[in-house]
């Protein structure tokens, strides 16, 4: 393992330690989060495959979905094989470019996936609350231009951290106490002044994730307005389970992202091993669980998975 030379101010490796505390466990626990990490492989890519081939599920959910799938694919992939090979073979070594294309595909993939969450409670509010002009309003060139609109965000306003990171001086340590490279983490190993880079990485998470969160809350309750005037209890109850994949995943995939952005930033009575679990959770179970959801929930994507992984007759 490399030494680190404390004059070095601009070291060209960092060192990850896995989880502070739980070094001992930290083989124990690459068995869960291995096959949580293959298990959201082999569903996303799944879901892309089946949506892709499947024209009948070219509608705006399900192609807002596919794009979900592989915002999922990135992070995890960007982070997990690292996260394994630490806990493996104790290869705690990242290159400094290594480093900052993490922190860049992280952050940027996860704003790109709040995005495409919002897009989806878009789709949601018109499907429900204007269904005559659904078709209309969420034509393929219009589902298209958003997700391009998401990635675009996504790339524009994270592509500055990697640069903000880069010209720091590392004085203190080269020592990161997590299992990946994150823009926090790093930020507290700087000896220099930091706030405006803190201040810059807490305006995009709120023009990302809190506005996309606030915009998701405004659609559901508009959504929920509008199937509290329903006729009939039946109507009301098969409007709603519309919506029940979408808040599955909005709430898997929220939860533990405000957990670990408040904790980093305002929860210093955390323990530090419970932050960097919960880090590793929100990269690892969200990618995981959607395809179960809205395999379960959504007949055709079911019956595809069940054609796809069967070795019996197709199904009808």
């Amino acid at each position: 393992m490399s030494t680190y030379n404390k004059t070095d101010v601009h070291p060209s490796v960092f060192i990850l330690i896995g989880i502070p505390g739980l070094e001992a466990a930290h083989t124990w626990i690459s068995i869960p989060f291995c096959v949580l990490y293959l298990l959201g492989l082999l569903g996303n890519c799944s879901l892309v495959f089946i949506i892709k081939t499947d024209s009948n599920l070219h509608e705006p959910m399900y192609l807002f979905l596919c794009m979900l799938a592989m915002a999922d694919l990135v992070v995890c992939t960007t982070a997990v094989p690292k996260l394994l090979s630490l806990f493996w073979f104790h290869d705690g070594e990242i290159h400094l470019e290594a480093c900052l294309t993490q922190v860049f595909l992280i952050h940027s993939c996860s704003t790109m996936e709040s995005g495409f969450l919002l897009a989806m409670a878009f789709d949601r509010y018109v499907a429900i609350c204007d269904p005559l002009r659904h078709s209309a309003i969420l034509t393929h060139p219009v589902v298209g231009g958003i997700g391009l609109a998401v990635v675009l965000r996504g790339t524009a306003l994270l592509s500055p951290h990697p640069f903000l990171l880069r010209s720091l001086p590392y004085c203190r340590t080269n020592i990161i106490s997590h299992t990946y490279c994150e823009f926090m983490a790093l930020i507290k190993l700087a000896c220099a002044e930091t706030r405006i880079r803190r201040a810059y990485s807490l305006i995009v998470a709120f023009l990302t994730g809190g506005v996309d969160f606030i915009l998701i809350l405004c659609s559901y309750v508009l959504i929920l307005h509008t199937v509290f005037h329903l006729p009939s209890k039946d109507a009301r109850l098969k409007t709603l389970g519309t919506c029940v994949s979408h808040v599955c995943v909005i709430l898997v995939s929220y939860t533990p992202a405000f957990f670990s952005f408040l904790t980093h930033r305002f929860g210093h009575q955390v323990a530090p091993h419970v932050h960097i679990f919960v880090a590793n959770i929100y990269l690892l179970v969200p990618p995981m669980v959607n395809p179960i959801i809205y395999g379960v929930r959504t007949k055709r994507i079911r019956d595809r998975f069940l054609k796809f992984f069967s070795f019996s007759n197709p199904i009808k």
